[in-house]
């Protein structure tokens, strides 16, 4: 497969699954407003998050979608999946007295370990996409394995 391609399949993906995410918060505001209120979080923190999630998803599709922009969309996704991933990794921990309440549409039918697997999948494709879109010449087996090496850089 080309690496183009690739790219475009990654960005793709990526795209559905912030509108879907940001648009499942907006149909479902109020249940998104309760659900974030419920987060460890204060809450003048979530009352920020509350308007600034859904943006901030939007955008990064805005930016995914255009070619002159893509490569800054594809570091903004591998930044928000990260500390999206280290949050839910943190839950999985017991670093909050009580466990949260999950996202809104069709993620809130997932447990917190599958919740994991989903975000661990699309850090996964966010890194593999820019750094192809990089233009490194490497091969994508050696990005698999600093991607690994990252991995586990962060969790130890």
């Amino acid at each position: 497969m080309k690496k183009s391609a690739l790219i475009e399949i990654i960005a793709t993906l990526l795209i559905m699954m912030f509108l879907y995410a940001s648009f499942s918060k907006y149909f479902g505001f109020k249940q998104f407003e309760i659900a974030m209120h419920n987060q460890p979080f204060p809450y003048w923190f979530s009352a920020i998050l509350i308007w600034v999630l859904p943006l901030v998803e939007i955008g990064i599709a805005i930016l995914l979608f255009m070619d002159k922009t893509k490569r800054v969309g594809l570091i903004a996704s591998t930044a928000i999946m990260t500390l999206f991933t280290l949050y839910i990794a943190i839950i999985l921990l017991h670093f909050f007295p009580r466990v949260p309440c999950s996202c809104g549409g069709v993620i809130m039918l997932l447990n917190w370990n599958q919740h994991l697997i989903f975000n661990l999948f699309f850090l996964f494709i966010s890194f593999l996409g820019y750094k192809l879109q990089s233009g490194s010449e490497k091969s994508m087996l050696q990005t698999i394995k600093e991607f690994k090496n990252i991995s586990r850089a962060k969790s130890g």
